[in-house]
């Protein structure tokens, strides 16, 4: 069966006179056109497929610079491999962000960035990172992701997400906000939320839990080992079980 959508009207081809009699049947029945239910048919299909597409959600921890660009060139052959629009948003001045500069990856990352710093404040980056209202930190996200989805030519994505850390680092709160607003509103592909290992250090363990509880895996890296991480709500009485 060939389906052509026209502007108003959809034209079906291929029917048998069978199905095409059952169907006539089936429309007079209802009061309605033939069209409009091969229409209702295809909208359906349209959503399953649509439904379908992943929209991952991931939680990368990672020791050091050295660590993250051993996982990147990795990540890069396999973007590569599965025809994936290949991006990332992040700090203009770090390892992480220009090694994939170097490699050709989309950089979605609206200027001016929030969390620049001058030379000066190089040495105390921590130090150096501002805070900025919850509701300019979301407009601020949001024109990256549309960034990234207007630029992607309809492809799922392959994002690495290094601006989350910076954000984590001015306030966990807003990090944990933002990442629960992007959970719930995905964009096609993979995206992957970058912290490094002493950002999550300096947050409490319940605001860390929750931070694991918004992703859908959790990954650890360090040198070129990858870990997965599992964490699961357990009773106290596990304490004593072998």
């Amino acid at each position: 069966m060939l389906c052509v959508l026209l502007t108003r009207n959809l034209i079906v081809r291929g029917f048998d006179d069978h199905v095409h009699t059952k169907l006539g049947e089936v429309a007079n029945q209802r009061g309605v056109s033939i069209n409009s239910i091969v229409k209702d048919a295809v909208d359906k299909w349209l959503k399953e497929q649509q439904s379908q597409i992943p929209r991952k959600h991931y939680l990368v921890i990672y020791s050091d610079d050295e660590s993250m660009t051993g996982l990147l060139k990795s990540m890069d052959r396999l973007a590569k491999e599965g025809d994936l629009f290949r991006c990332f948003c992040g700090p203009p001045d770090s390892a992480s962000t220009e090694f994939l500069s170097k490699l050709k990856w989309y950089n979605g990352t609206v200027e001016p960035y929030y969390y620049s710093i001058n030379e000066e404040g190089k040495r105390g980056r921590q130090s150096q990172i501002q805070v900025h209202s919850q509701k300019n930190i979301i407009e601020y996200f949001g024109k990256v992701t549309d960034n990234l989805t207007n630029n992607s030519d309809g492809k799922q994505v392959c994002c690495m997400d290094f601006l989350i850390n910076d954000i984590a680092k001015a306030s966990f709160k807003q990090a944990l906000t933002l990442e629960e607003a992007y959970d719930n509103s995905r964009i096609p592909g993979l995206v992957y939320c970058s912290y490094k290992t002493e950002t999550l250090l300096n947050s409490e363990i319940k605001d860390m839990i929750e931070l694991f509880e918004l992703h859908d895996q959790i990954f650890m890296v360090k040198d070129d080992a990858v870990y997965k991480l599992h964490i699961t709500k357990e009773n106290v009485h596990k304490l004593f079980l072998n």
